[in-house]
């Protein structure tokens, strides 16, 4: 992974960035995952003793079924629980809206400067 200034970062100062919430580097790991890049394995190898306590919760649906609202409903519950969470925002296309990041951002944007939320949107591959 590399930094803002070009610089390489090893793994332990990247992952210690990620338990500490930087969202750049979470961001930029999140990117290379997607991206199919070999070295960030062991960026999420390092990562993975850190999940034990990590829900993983999938939300699928039809096109204005209201996915997004019913996450932006979750993020509000699990804020008010003392949570904090990342959203990790991946729809294909939609016929009707052109795909769903530019609803997710809408519908979810009141949490946008909340420190303990992240959100990612994504895209769907092919």
């Amino acid at each position: 992974m590399t930094t803002d200034n070009g610089q390489r970062s090893t793994v332990e100062q990247t992952v210690d960035k990620i338990l500490h919430g930087n969202i750049r580097a979470t961001a930029r790991l999140i990117r290379d995952v997607e991206d199919g890049i070999v070295s960030s394995r062991q960026f999420l190898k390092a990562l993975y003793p850190h999940t034990g306590t990590a829900y993983v919760i999938g939300i699928s649906g039809f096109p204005g079924v209201g996915k997004s609202t019913l996450v932006d409903q979750m993020i509000e519950a699990y804020r008010a629980a003392g949570k904090s969470l990342g959203v990790l925002a991946v729809d294909p296309t939609s016929p009707f809206s052109g795909g769903a990041i530019l609803g997710d951002r809408v519908r979810m944007q009141r949490h946008g400067t909340d420190p303990g939320v992240f959100i990612q949107p994504g895209h769907a591959r092919p």
